[in-house]
């Protein structure tokens, strides 16, 4: 298997990942979506939502040092890319089989699986939770939780989302947002992130902004970025996620669920921000794997 997967087999928990260089950890995530398709085609699983979190969950696991820092995902549907990076690859022979690894996360499977649910819509709630409990006993981990745009558009989730905004939390919350579920997502919500997704003239005038301030030095960047954040507020309010930061978080996005390296520096900068942060990521079910893109529906799992 090192031969396969080169460095994966390096990886026995998240912070292995601080090891590698940017580039190097393009190469993990290539290995991780490899995996994906060699394992999961053979086992049964769900398919396409896990290639489309590949980036987002090595990004992630590279900015944050986990443990102790928390990630909490919502079923476990996305979640195979976790499991590969928290020293799980050499078991997912046996995914869903007796005795093998669960297809959703188990808290008796592994001490990284914080909370394991069956449902949609819990996780934002529990990070809630897990974020409370820190500040009572008094501890600095990070807690993040990751859902989906079907998953938001619970109550639960949004009960949530509305208790952390008033009590000012100091948590994240990641949307990856594929534009369904098993099927394509309906409602209000819906709309409003499909509105979100498509400013394309926006978000060509965002990348041009972004290319300059990369060139700017470090001690002006952050200033640059939030004036970047404030025009496009100014200019299209409601393409800026005004709706999460009516109630209290602060909203960044979108941004290219599948461009690794960008990902990065956003989960970087986010680590290091106080507060309920909202980041919403853009991804493809099926990433990466043509026939998968094409019918996200078929291949769900």
């Amino acid at each position: 298997m090192d031969s396969v997967y080169p460095f994966l087999a390096k990886i026995v928990q998240p912070t292995d990942l601080h090891q590698f260089s940017d580039k190097e950890l393009l190469e993990v995530a290539r290995e991780v979506r490899q995996a994906i398709l060699d394992k999961v085609s053979k086992t049964g699983g769900h398919f396409s939502s896990n290639l489309g979190t590949v980036e987002l969950t090595v990004a992630m696991y590279a900015a944050y040092s986990i443990p102790p820092d928390k990630v909490i995902w919502d079923t476990g549907h996305q979640a195979y890319p976790h499991k590969m990076l928290t020293g799980r690859l050499d078991r997912f022979d046996t995914l869903r089989k007796h005795g093998g690894l669960s297809g959703f996360l188990k808290r008796d499977e592994h001490e990284l699986d914080h909370f394991g649910a069956g449902h949609a819509g819990t996780a934002v709630s529990a990070a809630l939770g897990f974020a409370a409990a820190r500040d009572r006993l008094g501890t600095k981990e990070r807690v993040v939780a990751v859902t989906g745009d079907a998953a938001i558009a619970s109550g639960m989730s949004w009960e949530a989302l509305n208790h952390a905004g008033e009590l000012r939390s100091d948590m994240c919350v990641v949307l990856n947002d594929n534009r369904m579920s098993i099927a394509p997502n309906v409602g209000a919500l819906t709309n409003y992130l499909a509105r979100l997704r498509s400013r394309t003239w926006l978000q060509n005038m965002a990348n041009r902004a972004k290319e300059v301030i990369e060139k700017m030095p470090d001690p002006i960047t952050k200033v640059a970025a939030g004036l970047r954040h404030g025009i496009t507020h100014y200019l299209a309010p409601e393409n800026t996620g005004t709706i999460f930061e009516e109630i209290g978080w602060e909203y960044i996005g979108p941004v290219d669920g599948h461009d690794l390296l960008t990902l990065l520096d956003v989960f970087r900068n986010v680590r290091e921000l106080q507060g309920p942060i909202f980041v919403h990521a853009i991804t493809v079910k099926g990433k990466g794997y043509e026939v998968a893109e094409e019918d996200a529906r078929k291949w769900h799992g």
